[in-house]
Protein backbone atom coordinates (compact mmCIF):
# COMPACT_ATOMS: atom_id res chain seq x y z
CA UNK A 1 0.00 0.00 0.00
CA UNK A 2 1.06 3.55 -0.64
CA UNK A 3 0.31 6.30 1.78
CA UNK A 4 0.75 10.02 1.36
CA UNK A 5 0.20 12.26 4.35
CA UNK A 6 1.90 15.65 3.92
CA UNK A 7 2.07 17.80 7.05
CA UNK A 8 1.13 21.08 5.42
CA UNK A 9 0.80 20.70 1.70
CA UNK A 10 -1.68 21.06 -1.13
CA UNK A 11 -4.20 18.37 -1.99
CA UNK A 12 -3.85 16.52 -5.26
CA UNK A 13 -6.44 17.64 -7.80
CA UNK A 14 -9.60 15.51 -7.92
CA UNK A 15 -8.94 14.38 -11.50
CA UNK A 16 -5.63 12.77 -10.45
CA UNK A 17 -7.26 11.04 -7.50
CA UNK A 18 -10.05 9.69 -9.70
CA UNK A 19 -7.48 8.41 -12.17
CA UNK A 20 -5.58 6.59 -9.43
CA UNK A 21 -8.77 5.04 -8.07
CA UNK A 22 -9.12 3.12 -11.33
CA UNK A 23 -6.04 1.07 -10.41
CA UNK A 24 -6.11 0.89 -6.61
CA UNK A 25 -8.53 1.27 -3.72
CA UNK A 26 -8.45 4.50 -1.76
CA UNK A 27 -8.11 3.73 1.95
CA UNK A 28 -8.77 5.85 5.07
CA UNK A 29 -5.81 7.04 7.11
CA UNK A 30 -7.35 5.67 10.31
CA UNK A 31 -7.13 2.11 8.91
CA UNK A 32 -3.46 2.49 7.99
CA UNK A 33 -2.59 4.13 11.31
CA UNK A 34 -4.26 1.29 13.20
CA UNK A 35 -2.52 -1.35 11.08
CA UNK A 36 0.93 0.18 11.69
CA UNK A 37 0.43 1.00 15.37
CA UNK A 38 0.18 4.68 14.46
CA UNK A 39 3.27 4.41 12.24
CA UNK A 40 5.38 3.20 15.13
CA UNK A 41 9.16 3.07 14.80
CA UNK A 42 8.94 -0.60 15.79
CA UNK A 43 7.01 -1.28 12.57
CA UNK A 44 9.59 0.29 10.25
CA UNK A 45 10.93 -2.11 7.63
CA UNK A 46 13.24 0.29 5.84
CA UNK A 47 13.93 3.78 4.56
CA UNK A 48 14.19 5.12 1.01
CA UNK A 49 14.71 8.40 -0.81
CA UNK A 50 10.97 8.98 -1.12
CA UNK A 51 9.68 7.63 2.17
CA UNK A 52 9.56 5.03 4.93
CA UNK A 53 8.19 1.48 4.69
CA UNK A 54 6.16 0.07 7.59
CA UNK A 55 5.05 -3.45 8.43
CA UNK A 56 1.29 -3.55 8.93
CA UNK A 57 -1.05 -5.88 10.79
CA UNK A 58 -2.75 -8.68 8.92
CA UNK A 59 -5.57 -7.45 6.67
CA UNK A 60 -7.94 -9.92 5.01
CA UNK A 61 -5.45 -12.75 5.33
CA UNK A 62 -2.40 -10.93 3.99
CA UNK A 63 0.53 -9.14 5.65
CA UNK A 64 0.78 -5.76 3.90
CA UNK A 65 3.44 -3.07 3.98
CA UNK A 66 2.67 0.65 4.03
CA UNK A 67 4.92 3.19 2.37
CA UNK A 68 4.68 6.66 3.86
CA UNK A 69 6.00 9.32 1.51
CA UNK A 70 8.19 12.11 2.81
CA UNK A 71 6.73 15.51 3.64
CA UNK A 72 7.66 17.29 0.42
CA UNK A 73 5.91 18.42 -2.75
CA UNK A 74 8.77 17.15 -4.89
CA UNK A 75 7.56 13.57 -4.31
CA UNK A 76 4.02 14.20 -5.59
CA UNK A 77 4.82 13.03 -9.13
CA UNK A 78 6.65 10.00 -7.76
CA UNK A 79 3.63 9.13 -5.62
CA UNK A 80 1.26 9.30 -8.59
CA UNK A 81 3.71 7.40 -10.80
CA UNK A 82 4.01 4.51 -8.37
CA UNK A 83 0.24 4.24 -7.96
CA UNK A 84 -0.43 4.22 -11.70
CA UNK A 85 2.38 1.78 -12.49
CA UNK A 86 2.02 -0.69 -9.62
CA UNK A 87 -1.75 -0.60 -9.92
CA UNK A 88 -1.54 -2.06 -13.44
CA UNK A 89 1.07 -4.75 -12.82
CA UNK A 90 0.51 -8.22 -11.39
CA UNK A 91 3.11 -10.99 -11.07
CA UNK A 92 3.78 -13.80 -8.55
CA UNK A 93 7.10 -12.18 -7.61
CA UNK A 94 5.79 -8.61 -7.43
CA UNK A 95 4.29 -7.18 -4.25
CA UNK A 96 0.72 -6.25 -5.23
CA UNK A 97 -0.62 -2.75 -4.64
CA UNK A 98 -3.64 -3.09 -2.34
CA UNK A 99 -4.55 0.58 -2.01
CA UNK A 100 -3.45 4.14 -1.37
CA UNK A 101 -4.28 7.01 0.96
CA UNK A 102 -4.23 10.75 0.30
CA UNK A 103 -5.06 12.46 3.54
CA UNK A 104 -6.63 15.90 3.68
CA UNK A 105 -4.18 17.06 6.26
CA UNK A 106 -3.57 20.77 5.85
CA UNK A 107 -4.54 21.09 9.49
CA UNK A 108 -4.71 24.89 9.56
CA UNK A 109 -7.02 25.01 6.52
CA UNK A 110 -9.21 22.21 7.83
CA UNK A 111 -9.65 23.91 11.22
CA UNK A 112 -10.22 27.39 9.77
CA UNK A 113 -12.82 26.31 7.22
CA UNK A 114 -14.57 23.97 9.67
CA UNK A 115 -14.85 26.64 12.35
CA UNK A 116 -16.21 29.18 9.86
CA UNK A 117 -18.71 26.64 8.58
CA UNK A 118 -19.92 25.86 12.10
CA UNK A 119 -20.32 29.50 13.12
CA UNK A 120 -22.07 30.36 9.84
CA UNK A 121 -24.58 27.60 10.56
CA UNK A 122 -25.15 28.88 14.09
CA UNK A 123 -25.64 32.44 12.87
CA UNK A 124 -27.73 31.86 9.77
CA UNK A 125 -29.05 28.36 9.19
CA UNK A 126 -29.93 26.58 12.42
CA UNK A 127 -33.44 26.26 13.84
CA UNK A 128 -32.44 28.76 16.51
CA UNK A 129 -29.98 31.43 15.42
CA UNK A 130 -27.15 31.20 17.92
CA UNK A 131 -24.57 33.75 18.99
CA UNK A 132 -21.80 31.87 20.79
CA UNK A 133 -20.40 34.83 22.71
CA UNK A 134 -17.13 33.24 23.81
CA UNK A 135 -15.24 31.95 20.76
CA UNK A 136 -11.56 31.33 21.47
CA UNK A 137 -8.96 28.67 20.78
CA UNK A 138 -9.70 26.91 24.09
CA UNK A 139 -13.32 26.17 23.17
CA UNK A 140 -12.40 24.54 19.84
CA UNK A 141 -11.93 20.79 20.14
CA UNK A 142 -10.45 18.70 17.32
CA UNK A 143 -11.46 15.20 16.29
CA UNK A 144 -9.06 12.61 14.87
CA UNK A 145 -9.31 14.22 11.41
CA UNK A 146 -8.67 17.71 12.83
CA UNK A 147 -12.25 18.77 12.16
CA UNK A 148 -13.12 21.46 14.73
CA UNK A 149 -15.92 20.93 17.25
CA UNK A 150 -17.22 24.11 18.92
CA UNK A 151 -17.89 23.85 22.66
CA UNK A 152 -18.58 26.04 25.72
CA UNK A 153 -21.99 27.61 25.09
CA UNK A 154 -22.38 29.13 28.56
CA UNK A 155 -22.65 32.67 27.11
CA UNK A 156 -24.67 31.78 24.01
CA UNK A 157 -27.57 33.96 22.88
CA UNK A 158 -30.56 32.44 21.06
CA UNK A 159 -32.99 34.02 18.61
CA UNK A 160 -36.51 32.65 18.59
CA UNK A 161 -37.89 31.35 15.25
CA UNK A 162 -40.69 33.95 15.34
CA UNK A 163 -38.21 36.73 14.53
CA UNK A 164 -35.74 34.95 12.30
CA UNK A 165 -37.00 36.78 9.20
CA UNK A 166 -35.65 40.04 10.61
CA UNK A 167 -32.29 38.51 11.40
CA UNK A 168 -31.88 37.15 7.89
CA UNK A 169 -32.09 40.72 6.64
CA UNK A 170 -29.04 41.42 8.77
CA UNK A 171 -31.20 43.06 11.41
CA UNK A 172 -31.83 46.18 9.31
CA UNK A 173 -34.54 48.36 10.85
CA UNK A 174 -35.23 45.94 13.70
CA UNK A 175 -35.32 47.59 17.12
CA UNK A 176 -36.19 44.56 19.23
CA UNK A 177 -33.97 44.40 22.35
CA UNK A 178 -33.39 40.66 22.01
CA UNK A 179 -32.47 41.11 18.37
CA UNK A 180 -29.97 43.85 19.19
CA UNK A 181 -28.40 41.66 21.85
CA UNK A 182 -27.95 38.82 19.37
CA UNK A 183 -26.60 41.18 16.71
CA UNK A 184 -23.89 42.35 19.11
CA UNK A 185 -23.04 38.75 19.97
CA UNK A 186 -22.80 37.75 16.31
CA UNK A 187 -20.42 40.62 15.56
CA UNK A 188 -18.41 39.66 18.63
CA UNK A 189 -18.24 36.07 17.31
CA UNK A 190 -16.86 37.37 14.00
CA UNK A 191 -14.21 39.37 15.85
CA UNK A 192 -13.30 36.39 18.02
CA UNK A 193 -13.13 34.13 14.97
CA UNK A 194 -10.71 36.61 13.42
CA UNK A 195 -8.46 36.39 16.48
CA UNK A 196 -8.44 32.58 16.35
CA UNK A 197 -7.57 32.72 12.65
CA UNK A 198 -4.76 35.17 13.39
CA UNK A 199 -3.43 32.82 16.08
CA UNK A 200 -3.25 29.98 13.57
CA UNK A 201 -1.66 32.04 10.80
CA UNK A 202 0.87 33.90 12.96
CA UNK A 203 1.57 31.32 15.68
CA UNK A 204 1.23 34.13 18.26
CA UNK A 205 -0.84 34.30 21.43
CA UNK A 206 -3.75 36.77 21.35
CA UNK A 207 -2.91 38.76 24.47
CA UNK A 208 0.85 39.15 24.22
CA UNK A 209 3.05 39.84 21.21
CA UNK A 210 6.58 41.21 21.43
CA UNK A 211 8.30 42.25 18.21
CA UNK A 212 11.73 43.75 18.78
CA UNK A 213 12.22 44.54 15.09
CA UNK A 214 9.08 46.69 15.16
CA UNK A 215 9.65 47.93 18.71
CA UNK A 216 6.20 46.63 19.55
CA UNK A 217 4.73 45.08 22.67
CA UNK A 218 0.97 44.53 22.89
CA UNK A 219 -1.96 42.37 21.78
CA UNK A 220 -2.10 40.32 18.60
CA UNK A 221 -4.76 42.54 17.01
CA UNK A 222 -2.81 45.70 17.87
CA UNK A 223 0.31 44.12 16.34
CA UNK A 224 -1.54 43.38 13.10
CA UNK A 225 -2.88 46.93 12.99
CA UNK A 226 0.64 48.19 13.63
CA UNK A 227 2.00 46.17 10.72
CA UNK A 228 -0.78 47.49 8.48
CA UNK A 229 0.75 50.95 8.86
CA UNK A 230 4.40 49.89 8.66
CA UNK A 231 5.86 46.88 6.87
CA UNK A 232 2.58 45.13 6.02
CA UNK A 233 0.54 42.34 7.69
CA UNK A 234 2.17 39.55 5.68
CA UNK A 235 5.26 39.93 7.87
CA UNK A 236 3.12 38.45 10.65
CA UNK A 237 2.71 35.06 8.97
CA UNK A 238 4.41 32.15 10.70
CA UNK A 239 7.45 31.46 8.51
CA UNK A 240 7.08 27.71 8.97
CA UNK A 241 3.85 27.88 6.93
CA UNK A 242 5.49 29.51 3.92
CA UNK A 243 6.62 27.34 1.01
CA UNK A 244 4.53 24.34 2.02
CA UNK A 245 2.32 24.42 -1.07
CA UNK A 246 -0.55 26.63 0.03
CA UNK A 247 0.87 30.12 0.42
CA UNK A 248 -2.11 31.62 -1.44
CA UNK A 249 -4.53 30.11 1.07
CA UNK A 250 -2.52 31.39 4.04
CA UNK A 251 -2.47 34.92 2.61
CA UNK A 252 -6.22 34.80 1.99
CA UNK A 253 -6.86 33.51 5.52
CA UNK A 254 -4.85 36.44 6.88
CA UNK A 255 -6.87 38.92 4.80
CA UNK A 256 -10.11 37.44 6.11
CA UNK A 257 -8.82 37.55 9.68
CA UNK A 258 -7.92 41.24 9.30
CA UNK A 259 -11.42 42.04 8.04
CA UNK A 260 -12.96 40.19 11.00
CA UNK A 261 -11.08 42.18 13.64
CA UNK A 262 -11.94 45.65 12.33
CA UNK A 263 -12.69 48.05 15.16
CA UNK A 264 -16.14 48.94 13.83
CA UNK A 265 -18.60 46.01 14.06
CA UNK A 266 -20.44 47.28 11.00
CA UNK A 267 -17.28 46.88 8.89
CA UNK A 268 -16.87 43.23 9.80
CA UNK A 269 -18.21 40.57 7.42
CA UNK A 270 -20.90 38.10 8.44
CA UNK A 271 -19.86 34.52 9.15
CA UNK A 272 -21.83 33.51 6.07
CA UNK A 273 -19.56 35.75 3.97
CA UNK A 274 -16.47 34.47 5.77
CA UNK A 275 -17.50 30.86 5.21
CA UNK A 276 -18.02 31.49 1.49
CA UNK A 277 -14.64 33.19 1.08
CA UNK A 278 -12.71 30.46 2.89
CA UNK A 279 -14.55 27.67 1.07
CA UNK A 280 -13.78 29.27 -2.29
CA UNK A 281 -10.16 29.75 -1.24
CA UNK A 282 -9.48 26.12 -0.36
CA UNK A 283 -11.88 24.91 -3.06
CA UNK A 284 -9.17 25.54 -5.67
CA UNK A 285 -7.81 22.11 -4.76
CA UNK A 286 -10.80 20.04 -3.76
CA UNK A 287 -14.46 20.27 -2.84
CA UNK A 288 -14.51 20.36 0.95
Amino acid sequence: MKKKEPHQMRILPIIKISMMEKFATRMPLTDLAAATNNFSAENIIGFGKTGTMYKAAVMNGCLPAVKRFLDSQQFEKQFIYEILILGRLTHPNLVPLLGFCIERNEKLLVIGVGLARGLAWFHHNSMFLVGHGNINSKCILLDQNFEPQISNFGRATLMKPSITDSTRRLFVGCADTENKCLQCTLKKDVYSFGIVLLEMVTGKKPNKVSDASQRFDGTLVDWINHLLTTSGPYDAIDKSLIGQGFDFEIFEFLKVACSCVKASPHQRPTMLEVDKILRNTVGRHQNW
